[in-house]
């Protein structure tokens, strides 16, 4: 995922998109990475809960890749459901042409190794 995913910057996420080179037949995927920096176990469930649930509602704001969002020192601070919707919303252009390129990679990785 980091060496070959696509990172997209929020205010409060890192979010990554990956296409494996067999994306026609996976999903969109949610990951979730919310490390002990970022305040105490119940404020870093909740970050996961609250992103789970805009993913759940809102998949059409995602590209068919796999995306893991790693939640920023003070995600914490300002998250609701609200603002991580409205950080995905702002993002979501970023996110399609994100998704764009992740499959281009996943292209020249396919190639590359048939070759």
């Amino acid at each position: 995922m980091q060496r070959h995913g696509v990172k997209v910057h929020t205010r409060s996420f890192i979010v990554m998109v990956h296409v494996p080179t067999v994306a026609s037949t996976v999903p969109t995927r949610l990951g979730v990475t919310v490390t002990r920096k970022v305040g105490n176990a119940v404020q870093r469930n909740r970050i996961k809960r609250v992103v789970r649930e805009v993913f759940r509602r809102n998949r059409d704001l995602f590209p068919p890749a796999d995306v893991v969002f790693v939640a920023k020192r003070d995600a914490a601070a300002v998250l609701g459901y609200d603002e991580v919707l409205r950080q995905v919303k702002g993002a979501s252009r970023a996110l399609s042409r994100a998704g764009e390129k992740a499959a281009e990679r996943a292209r020249q990785r396919a190639e590359a190794e048939t070759a």
